[in-house]
């Protein structure tokens, strides 16, 4: 009798111990996505996840809503993800945060509209190395790490069973220094590629004719091309270096562009967060400023970015047909020949530069768009001042439009060789 007893009890207490793991277990898994939740929503995201579970360091999530917060123009309705979230790898940190090595979900191939049919397949998506920081704020330092890289393969939109949009991969990784998740961030560097991008407009005509005949007669029915970019970054200074932003399409054109700035820090861009989210507040529900209440956050604006410092600027566009396409299609448009275009068009723009009102304007635009016009290669507008010059300055500087470009040593240039 005393064995069947003490057999019982033990039972009853390993019965008990399990459904205990289970229900903490439970709570950490919710504990997880709800700080996910919460520190994403000070980037404007709002995650709504479904029921979570854990199994070891595993946590496993069944679906997401996802809505933009404070973007009323945006009208954009909450999307509905119902597929599995695999976040592998978790452990909780000191400050009541998370790190996971990995978040994995299945591969999609769904329908998203129904008149007309569209439907989209994507391959192994993949985020390595989640940051998930804790604390009752959540600073700017916190929100530059909150991920180390991201990739996807293949990627397949179809419209009534033809496919529009397509791309081969996406990737996108940064470096910290320290290491990823430090209050003392240092420096970091970033790089992004989306392969092998493929977009079929041919049926752009079905929605709007004269667009289509337009995409047709300059050939653009199906175009194909990459998207890189490299920048860095350094937290002291808040020295951003961007060295690259290039859209390249075989066969069309390029267009890179780069920049250097000094002075945005995590401290600048923490009051900039605060500064949206007292400005979202203040429109509240109408999603609108009044006149006395968008000028003090202009003023506050203002008041912010004084430290911020342009080091210098390029867009640079290469051209590869479409340029030339783009001259004989107006050429024909206007009943004569493209070398008669051309020169029409080079005779007005000294006039059309007069209307900007700033006549300065006329010898730093007018012979390189002339000689891109005659020969079109390649067209660069370069912002190079003679030191590392404020936003407040150049914005003063705007008062007398002359002074404004040697402030920022504008430069206009074509068919010179890319640096």
């Amino acid at each position: 009798m005393r064995t069947t007893k003490t057999a019982v009890m033990m039972l009853l207490a390993t019965t008990a111990t399990v459904g205990a793991i289970q229900s903490a277990s439970a709570l950490e898994a919710q504990a997880f996505v709800d700080r996910v939740a919460e520190v994403y929503k000070t980037i404007g995201y709002d995650f709504k996840f479904g029921a979570a579970t854990l199994d070891g360091d595993t946590i496993t999530v069944d679906g997401v809503t996802v809505a933009l917060i404070g973007a009323p123009e945006a009208d954009m309705e909450p999307m509905t993800f119902d597929t599995e979230i695999t976040f592998s790898g978790v452990t909780e940190l000191p400050d009541g945060g998370y790190k996971a090595a990995s978040v994995t979900i299945p591969d999609v191939d769904t329908d998203f509209a129904a008149e007309p049919a569209g439907h989209v397949t994507l391959s192994d998506v993949r985020v390595d190395g989640l940051y998930v920081p804790g604390g009752e704020t959540v600073p700017a330092v916190a929100i530059l790490q909150l991920w180390q890289s991201f990739s996807t393969g293949a990627l397949s939109i179809t419209r009534d069973g033809q496919e529009v949009i397509a791309l081969e991969s996406m990737e996108a990784s940064s470096t910290f220094n320290p290491e990823q998740g430090s209050s003392d961030l240092v420096d970091l560097t970033s790089v992004l590629s989306i392969n092998g991008i493929s977009v079929d407009l041919s049926t752009v005509s079905e929605e709007d004719p004269s667009a289509g005949a337009v995409i047709e007669a300059l050939g653009l029915t199906s175009i194909s091309g990459d998207i890189t970019q490299d920048m860095s970054w350094s937290m002291a200074d808040g020295h951003l270096t961007v060295s690259e932003f290039l859209f390249d399409f075989a066969d069309v054109a390029a267009l890179n562009i780069t920049g250097e700035v000094t002075g945005l820090t995590p401290d600048v861009l923490d009051q900039i967060y605060a500064m949206q989210a007292a400005m979202a507040e203040s429109a509240g529900t109408s999603g609108e400023l009044t006149e006395e209440q968008a000028q003090a956050q202009m003023m506050q604006g203002m008041a912010i970015m004084q430290g911020v410092s342009i080091v210098g600027a390029n867009v640079r566009y290469d051209d590869a047909s479409l340029a030339g396409k783009l001259l004989d299609f107006f050429a024909a448009q206007s009943g004569t020949d493209r070398a008669g275009f051309v020169e029409g068009l080079k005779a007005s723009l000294p006039a059309m530069i007069a209307q900007s009102g700033v006549p300065a304007l006329n010898d730093v635009v007018v012979p390189p768009v002339s000689e891109f016009l005659d020969d079109p290669q390649s067209l660069e507008v370069k912002v190079a001042p003679p030191s590392p010059t404020s936003l407040l300055v150049l914005m003063a500087a705007a008062a007398n439009p002359a002074g404004l470009i040697t402030a920022l040593g504008l430069a206009v240039e074509a068919n010179t060789a890319a640096e």
